[in-house]
């Protein structure tokens, strides 16, 4: 790859792009809605927020010093992600709360990303992390569904024009500030027929010796502050 390439990509990947009409901007988040809200369809798309939440477990365990050993993501749409480390703590705490947290503020990110015009900048962000990801993985399902959603990616922000390039950042990051708050309604009916305290929020309350209410009542506050600060940045532009 020559110097010219490398400036070309260095500009693209920094400067900004044009945002797309308000229809589209609209289209997207009643497409990101169907995705969230229509059950068969959020059997199939609530493997990116398992994705994202698993992802976010797992980067508060490294940011926090833990040794991560590994991401596991099942075909029912669960996770699972283990780091070794105290058992108790400030870390262990952030860890345990960055799962149900992560994709509404990844999709808050987003936004912002894209209120400044850096649409490139968001899909070549995802890939990478998605690349690095696929490094922790340590199931074949795991792996594929990375995978598939990884080379998604890629290909749009490579393949396509940017049009659609702008259409499905805009998709992806309206689907991640919706698809926040369901995960933890499908956490809070299951604490409801499950009483065996394995959830992120039975975890989070021993750990703080608080109820877990509170934490589910923390998740549902990041989950809609999150949609109603990034749609207001994506819808008043």
């Amino acid at each position: 790859m020559n110097v010219a390439s490398i400036t070309e990509m260095w500009d693209r990947l920094t400067g900004t792009q044009t945002a797309p009409s308000h229809w589209l901007v609209g289209a997207t988040a009643l497409i990101a809605l169907a995705a969230v809200t229509v059950r068969g369809l959020w059997h199939v798309t609530r493997n990116a927020v398992t994705i994202a939440h698993e992802g976010g477990h797992g980067l508060l365990a490294l940011l926090t010093g833990r040794r991560l050993q590994g991401i596991r993501l099942h075909s029912d749409t669960s996770g699972l992600t283990v780091s070794k480390g105290r058992p108790h703590g400030p870390g262990m705490v952030l860890t345990a709360a960055a799962g149900y947290t992560a994709p509404p503020l990844l999709g808050l990110a987003g936004a912002g990303l894209l209120t400044a015009g850096h649409i490139t900048a968001l899909l070549w962000g995802a890939t990478a992390l998605l690349l690095l990801m696929l490094v922790m993985i340590r199931n074949a399902y795991g792996a594929l569904t990375v995978v598939i959603t990884g080379a998604l990616f890629l290909l749009v922000s490579w393949l396509t024009k940017a049009q659609v390039q702008a259409a499905f950042a805009y998709l992806v990051v309206w689907f991640l500030l919706l698809g926040g708050a369901r995960p933890v309604a499908e956490l809070q009916s299951s604490r409801r027929r499950d009483r065996s305290g394995s959830s992120d929020a039975d975890q989070l309350a021993r750990l703080t010796h608080t109820p877990a209410a509170l934490w589910l009542l923390l998740f549902y506050v990041v989950a809609l502050c999150s949609l109603f600060a990034g749609g207001r940045w994506l819808l008043v532009r």
